[in-house]
């Protein structure tokens, strides 16, 4: 059964001339063709030079060239044509000359073959990937133009290019059919080329600190690191459950304990959990571990990371960002060091409220009012309800760059206990979130390599799970092991790469920043999903 595109009229007319173009020799998909310059590097190197104008074109005495792309604009006037050219770089005009241009393939005849300008008047269409051979000159008004001597059509379109004018203004269209969207919008393409940037600058910065790239198992028989429901599948093989990783924390610190002192780890982890503006169950994670380094040592890290970033991308430490919230521009302020403060600290000031003097009824009955149901709070400790209240109390004002340390220490199982005795006897441990534009950036800590007591905590987690917590991990035996070997001290840092990229490249929502986000299928509704 076709697909309702194919039933299109501009797919039939589209794959007519496919058949056409075969019957007259010009094979339509050809193997290879070999572009001297893009559209960016004949900008760069010509743009402005002294070539001449046509007349020298014509006449083969400026530079040679040749160019590939999609044909995105064709405009005939008389015995020329105008044309543009789109590749990954921009565009480039191309001039076609009744009696100079030649199509690859195509013989003309005085009876039944046109010129060959009149064969790609009628036979090309807007979408095509043409290549083309010719002579650079300059029009009249200044622009760097093609004098096309040699088209060679490289693939056959069948299917239009979305509305000029218009563009692809639908949002749903572009995530799902993004290679419609690169097409159409410069914009977006520099949005993945910023992206790609953006990885190489953090990885030299890695580079430059010592730190070696490594790569850990996906597929996981047992998975942790974070708090979260994992994704499941099977290995038939071994009729085992297996686990898409949440976090690759667990198999780097292996590797610590194996004697690599400095590891990073760029990939994909999975979270089985909501989808939002910033989430997105397939999702880029940065995790870094140093050896005898602590959570004060990230935190450097962290600021001089991004700083780094807003300097080769931007030029400054300043960087301009649209608010959804607020409908306005914000300048964030990227320089170090960042404003730090406790997360009781940051209660206090910006929520008006001292967690100290609160007992644990009345700081449930503050997060009452915020919405939080019962039976979220009921079994809640005192350190998740102080965490409860900087969630609904702070998190909203923490706009400029902000690292919020020592949490408590039911937030994470894997977290060094806080070496100051007061912030031990308080339940706090060395552990810093960082937080812009009112959302958390990174998660670091000073690591835990007690195995005595990391076993502890695993099996409260363990015990969570059974007891129906869902995001609690499993019990990690093998795990609790390597840390019986010996681990050193150590400082561990987990970026949201996705995010991050969000932050640089001024995009709204996650999707903006993934090539190919996650789309529900059209055919489920809103409800399913809901429930």
């Amino acid at each position: 059964m076709k697909a309702e595109y194919c039933q299109s009229e501009e797919f039939e007319n589209r794959f007519r001339k496919l058949q056409e173009l075969r019957k007259l020799g010009v094979e339509p998909y050809p193997p290879s063709f070999h572009p001297t310059h893009d559209s960016g590097e004949l900008q760069s190197a010509w743009g402005t030079a002294k070539i001449g104008g046509s007349h020298e074109a014509e006449a083969g005495a400026s530079p040679f060239v040749s160019a590939a792309g999609r044909l995105v604009l064709f405009r005939p006037m008389g015995k020329n044509a105008f044309a543009q050219l789109q590749d990954k770089n921009g565009r480039i005009q191309l001039m076609f000359n009744k009696d100079a241009t030649q199509v690859e393939g195509y013989v003309p005849s005085a009876e039944d073959h046109p010129s060959p300008l009149k064969f790609i008047e009628k036979m090309v269409d807007l979408g095509d990937i043409i290549g083309v051979e010719g002579y650079l000159f300059h029009t009249l008004k200044g622009e760097l133009t093609i004098y096309v001597k040699r088209v060679v059509i490289l693939t056959k379109s069948l299917l239009p290019l979305p509305d000029k004018h218009a563009g692809l203004s639908d949002k749903e269209m572009r995530y799902r059919k993004r290679w419609l969207d690169l097409i159409s919008s410069q914009s977006v393409v520099k949005v993945f080329k910023d992206r790609s940037r953006i990885m190489k600058l953090i990885r030299t910065h890695l580079d430059e600190l010592g730190f070696l790239e490594v790569e850990t198992p996906i597929l996981n028989s047992i998975y942790g690191g974070a708090e979260a429901r994992p994704f499941t599948t099977m290995l038939h093989a071994l009729k085992q459950e297996m686990f898409l990783r949440i976090s690759p924390e667990i198999a780097l610190k292996k590797l610590l304990v194996g004697g690599l002192d400095r590891v990073f780890e760029i990939g994909k982890v999975f979270r089985n959990e909501g989808i939002d503006r910033t989430h997105n169950p397939e999702f880029t994670i940065m995790e870094v571990y140093a050896a005898y380094w602590d959570y004060n040592d990230m935190m450097h890290l962290t600021e001089t990371l991004f700083e780094n970033i807003a300097l080769a991308l931007h030029g400054s430490t300043d960087v301009a960002f649209f608010s959804p919230e607020t409908q306005s521009t914000i300048i964030l302020d990227f320089k170090t060091p960042w404003k730090k403060m406790t997360m009781k600290e940051s209660i206090k000031v910006y929520g008006g409220i001292d967690c100290d003097a609160l007992s644990d009824d009345e700081m449930r009955a503050l997060l009452r009012t915020e919405g939080m149901e019962d039976k979220e709070l009921k079994g809640a400790t005192r350190g998740l309800l102080i965490a409860h209240l900087f969630e609904t109390k702070v998190e909203h004002h923490l706009i400029q760059p902000h690292h919020i340390i020592d949490h408590p220490i039911e937030t994470t199982p894997l977290c060094r206990p806080h070496r100051d005795p007061e912030c031990y006897r308080q339940g706090l441990i060395e552990r810093f979130e960082s937080f812009i534009l009112g959302g958390e950036m990174c998660n670091a800590y000073s690591e835990l390599t007690d195995p005595e007591l990391q076993r502890q905590l695993l099996e409260q987690q363990a015990e969570r799970r059974a007891g129906g917590d869902e995001e609690a991990s499993p019990y990690d035996e093998d795990f609790v092991e390597a840390l019986c070997q010996g681990m050193p001290p150590a400082g561990g840092l987990g970026i949201g790469i996705d995010r991050l990229v969000m932050l640089f490249t001024n995009c709204q929502s996650i999707r903006d920043v993934l090539f190919f986000p996650w789309m529900k299928p059209k055919h489920i509704s809103e409800n399913v999903l809901e429930s």
